[in-house]
């Protein structure tokens, strides 16, 4: 599925790396589905991405996805629009930076719905209509904050792990069917989410410049493939994956690489932990085996040092 004339729902759409995707997307699809809290921001940014595409359809929603009411509202205005949502953007999130111990117990339990339960009844409301078309793409924006624990941003850390988890898991069961899901996870973005996770009087987020991402680069679109170019599953879903190790959530289909040879010239035999649930991944750098697992610990090494160094941690080796 090529993203070109398709439509899209973005949630979370009024800023930051949603309104990004929603503007690197405004030249390319044929309608948006903007969804966020702030009627007035998506408004502004409807009427942008209009003047910039006049064949462009943009829909809003001003929705809270924290209230499970809103949410119903939503997926049911979609079915009575008849919308069939070929792109889904799970990108709405929140966070809380400090102690869990003097956490708002409200924010945390916001987390939870907004981070969590809305990403996994969205996704259940619009994966079946996919399936019976066998085409759509759903992209869960996530964190490397998920692929380790981190002190003061527990509850934020864990909701993120488990849509890694969530998302590793669907890929594997849709596999074949045309459907595809895959997990963004950045690292430090400049953005107004440190803003909203700031709590009042206390220190914010004390990552260093070098470690942020600009949120252009964050969803690097594709170009437009030349007309007998062979598609990629990452064009066909039009996005990035930053700099943090080639996380193993990234999509890819990339063919087995012919086996290294060992140190004494025989070629390196694959890893004995393999397995057929893991075969859509990228081949191990290690083993260069395209079943192993050690290209998961890998990529989760690279995240933890990464998270790590941003956040005065030990690293994966002071564990």
């Amino acid at each position: 599925m090529e993203i070109d004339n398709c439509t899209v729902l973005i949630t979370g759409a009024s800023a930051g790396i949603g309104r990004e995707f929603a503007r690197q997307l405004a030249t390319r699809v044929r309608q948006l589905v903007l969804v966020a809290r702030r009627g007035e921001r998506l408004e502004q940014l409807r009427q942008e991405l209009s003047a910039r595409n006049r064949h462009l359809k943009v829909r809003t929603r001003i929705v809270d996805l924290a209230d499970s009411a809103q949410l119903e509202a939503l997926i049911d205005w979609l079915a009575h629009e008849k919308i069939e949502i070929d792109l889904l953007i799970n990108n709405a999130g929140l966070g809380d930076l400090g102690p869990f111990a003097t956490s708002d117990p409200r924010r945390n339990h916001e987390m939870l719905l907004v981070n969590v339960v809305a990403l996994t009844v969205l996704t259940r409301s619009l994966l079946p209509h996919m399936l019976v078309r066998k085409r759509g793409r759903i992209l869960n924006v996530s964190s490397c904050a998920g692929f380790l624990p981190i002190p003061e941003f527990a509850v934020y850390a864990a909701t993120k792990a488990y849509v890694n988890s969530f998302t590793e898991a669907l890929r594997a069961e849709l596999r074949g069917t045309g459907v595809s899901v895959c997990a963004l996870c950045p690292g430090p973005v400049h953005t107004e989410f440190n803003e909203v996770a700031q709590r009042p009087g206390e220190p914010g987020d004390r990552s260093p410049e070098f470690a942020y991402v600009p949120v252009e680069k964050v969803v690097r679109l594709p170009k437009v493939r030349d007309a007998g170019a062979l598609p990629s599953v990452e064009d066909e879903i039009g996005v990035g994956i930053p700099d943090i190790g080639d996380i193993a959530l990234q999509e890819a289909d990339a063919p087995t690489p012919a086996r290294e040879p060992d140190g004494r010239g025989k070629p390196r035999e694959p890893a004995a932990h393999d397995s057929d649930v893991r075969s859509d991944r990228p081949p191990c750098h290690a083993c260069h085996h395209a079943l192993c697992l050690c290209v998961e610990q890998g990529h989760r090494d690279a995240a933890r040092s990464r998270a790590a160094a941003t956040r005065g941690l030990p690293g994966p080796a002071g564990r």
